[in-house]
């Protein structure tokens, strides 16, 4: 059994629905599958009803946006299975509203170098629990100012290193944020810690015994950032998953579904730490 445990839909920032996600994981000769947008679990009951009809088991999940306020660092945890979902909304509230502020900033400035309209752009927000960059250039892209989704344009205008219409989100504090999933009974599991440069806060997080695994095998990660991955996680006891974090077109590599995965052993650890959670 093999499966992939970080995928998006335009619940967020992905292209793919739900609906399509689903059959082509089946497709794609998976067993399991987690949808993981961002700060929200909407679409987690759609998904496991497809799952049934499809034969594809579905975890619930979601991906938390937060802030390494040490480090000065943005950070992602996916947040699996959790025993009290609704304990979450508030977190997912807070940083949707914030992501929906700039987001709306974003638009304002970019207007101020392109003719597109806001109305244009929300053709593409619709159905997503926020605004997003991808929003915003597909719109573009539709202007025929670019002819990549994360090509030059996106980085002249969003670029982290001084993007004309980047605009700050407000994330929560990952150590609040984590409070929160455990709260909730979750499966808190660091992403992609490569990618925002996190290796110094996973064995932070995992030596406080703050997460129960990592994402070790992901697209981005290179082969120094992962043999570190595989080390904290002996060290540490951490499971250890896998996730393509899918996006369809909306990414800046092709990332298509199982080409990251989570193994069978990992998957029966994460059930099995489920039951010892249930028990205390």
């Amino acid at each position: 059994m093999i499966g992939d445990l970080h995928c998006h839909t335009y619940l967020s920032d992905g292209s793919m629905s739900i609906d399509d996600l689903i059959f082509y994981a089946k497709r794609a000769g998976l067993d399991f599958i987690s949808l993981t947008d961002h700060d929200t679990m909407d679409g987690a009951q759609r998904a496991e009803v497809l799952g049934r009809r499809y034969g594809i088991q579905v975890l619930p999940g979601a991906e938390v946006s937060c802030f390494d306020n040490e480090r000065g660092r943005k950070v992602h945890i996916l947040c699996y299975m959790p025993e009290k979902p609704d304990r979450l909304q508030g977190l997912f509230a807070q940083i949707l509203d914030s992501r929906t502020k700039a987001g709306k900033r974003s638009i304002r400035a970019v207007m101020r170098y392109y003719p597109v309209t806001e109305e244009h752009i929300q053709r593409y927000t619709l159905g997503s629990k926020s605004i997003y960059k991808a929003h915003i250039i597909r719109a573009l892209l539709d202007l025929g100012y670019d002819c990549q989704s994360h090509g030059p344009l996106y980085e002249q205008l969003f670029s982290s290193n001084g993007g004309l219409c980047e605009r700050p989100v407000e994330y929560p504090d990952v150590f609040d944020a984590l409070q929160i999933i455990h709260s909730a009974g979750g499966i808190a599991v660091l992403a992609h810690p490569s990618f925002y440069d996190s290796l110094e806060l996973m064995a932070d997080l995992a030596g406080k015994g703050l997460i129960h695994g990592v994402e070790a095998y992901h697209p981005n990660t290179g082969k120094d950032a992962f043999d570190a991955i595989l080390a904290a996680a002996e060290k540490y006891g951490l499971i250890k998953t896998g996730g393509s974090d899918f996006h369809g077109f909306l990414t800046s590599r092709p990332n298509p579904l199982a080409s990251s995965i989570t193994t069978e052993d990992s998957l029966n650890a994460m059930y099995q730490l489920k039951k010892s959670m249930a028990k205390k």
